[in-house]
């Protein structure tokens, strides 16, 4: 069972500069929230509550004006400054010592996950006892993503970052899940010829012990990378039109929490007051 949950919230964005000059990507906004809440969602809908957020050097206060220390949503968050990117399975190196001897669960801090069956998916993936759980989508252009190719028992027994040949059109996504030998498998790691470790080469060692399998994304679920500046305006107007639509929050914390019985209606009014005069904390008097 999976109790832990990295976010790896680092990179420098180049490509949203100069946005990201002054302000970490993850805290710019997707429609209404910062793009962190939604990341921190996923966690907290797989019922993780001990989060470990990894952030660039010389902006933890950003983050922390904005989410402190988890108090507020029942659940604990602690921060990693990184002083700079070395590929995502540093992660698990300088998260060491809050991983312990527990399994642990990441996810990238600019992805975007929605569906309905989306909980039930993470549900699933946190059971994980032994080797690696990755979530898979389908996509139109697989040459552009890192790519698996599964069996009918959901193994995976082929992977390759940006495939020049078609062999699958699956995309691993932003969301991984990991027993405790992640640590020792990442320190084993060496460079790429871009100089980081490679979250692809880290897989591999797990499916070379045919210990590598997958969740897949189903039809009607979304998933989106918030890597570009046109890609943070597509995911804005995606769930402006699911909120507008349907009156409902995607990525409310406060909700999650207290539909998880994390937190009471006192903390509710904390919160509301925390967030003033807004729709959010509008949309969270809703709940009382």
């Amino acid at each position: 069972m999976i109790k832990k949950g990295i976010i790896l919230a680092g990179g420098k964005g180049t490509r949203m500069s100069p946005l990201t000059k002054a302000v970490n990507k993850q805290l710019l906004p997707i429609y209404d929230k910062p793009l962190i809440f939604y990341p921190l969602s996923i966690l907290m809908l797989a019922k993780i509550k001990d989060i470990l957020i990894i952030v660039n050097k010389g902006q933890l206060q950003q983050y922390k004006k904005i989410i402190p220390n988890g108090d507020n949503l029942g659940i604990k968050i602690s921060y990693l400054e990184q002083d700079k990117p070395r590929g995502l399975p540093d992660a698990f190196i300088l998260g060491e010592k809050f991983i312990g001897k527990d399994n642990v669960a990441m996810i990238l801090g600019d992805n975007f996950f929605y569906g309905q069956s989306l909980s039930k998916l993470l549900l699933s993936s946190i059971k994980l006892i032994k080797g690696a759980k990755v979530v898979l989508h389908k996509v139109l252009k697989p040459e552009l993503f890192g790519i698996a190719k599964i069996n009918i028992k959901n193994k995976i027994i082929k992977i390759k970052e940006k495939p020049k040949k078609f062999f699958s059109d699956l995309a691993i996504t932003g969301l991984y899940f990991f027993d405790n030998n992640v640590v020792k498998y990442a320190k084993k790691l060496k460079p790429s010829k871009r100089g980081e470790l490679e979250i692809v080469d880290l897989l591999e060692i797990y499916k070379s012990k045919k210990q590598l399998s997958a969740n897949l994304i189903g039809r009607g679920g979304a998933w989106l990378d918030t890597g570009s500046m046109d890609d943070f305006y597509k995911t804005s107007n995606f769930v402006s039109a699911i909120e507008n639509r349907q009156g409902l929050k995607i990525a409310c914390l406060e909700e999650i929490s207290f539909n998880n019985k994390w937190i009471n209606k006192s903390n509710l009014k904390q919160s509301i007051k925390f967030y003033g005069n807004c729709d959010y904390s509008k949309y969270l008097s809703k709940l009382l």
